[in-house]
């Protein structure tokens, strides 16, 4: 993904407090519908193992590839979202497709806003 093609499409999606397999179960759902900074094989590792590790990814939801049907997750998950107000709809929409999303903060800007989500198994 080029970072300047459609910058105001661009959601940069943070994990944090998950295991990583719960990581690669959020970032393969958002994949199958935007084309994101990762390859399809980069699966998140914990580099240091008992302390917590941030994941991160950037989607360009310019394109919607495909809708992600359930996945599975082995605990709730906590995504930040960070991004312009459609874009972050946008990838919000998509994740309900996948998961069950509540919002459980946000802070808005001029041009973006910071979106707080809890997501947890259909």
């Amino acid at each position: 993904m080029n970072s300047t093609e459609h910058p105001e499409a661009e959601v940069v999606v943070e994990l944090t407090g998950c295991p990583a397999e719960d990581a690669h179960a959020v970032f393969s759902a958002l994949r199958t519908s935007f084309a994101g900074d990762r390859p399809a094989d980069d699966v998140p590792h914990e580099v240091v193992a008992g302390r917590p590790t941030v994941w991160t990814a950037t989607f360009d939801v310019s394109e919607q590839r495909a809708t992600p049907g359930p996945t599975r997750l082995t605990a709730p998950v906590t995504v930040d979202l960070q991004g312009g107000y459609r874009a972050v709809a946008q990838l919000q929409d998509s994740l309900a497709s996948a998961f069950v999303v509540e919002v459980v903060g946000m802070a808005a800007g001029d041009q973006e806003q910071e979106t707080q989500l809890r997501l947890s198994n259909r």
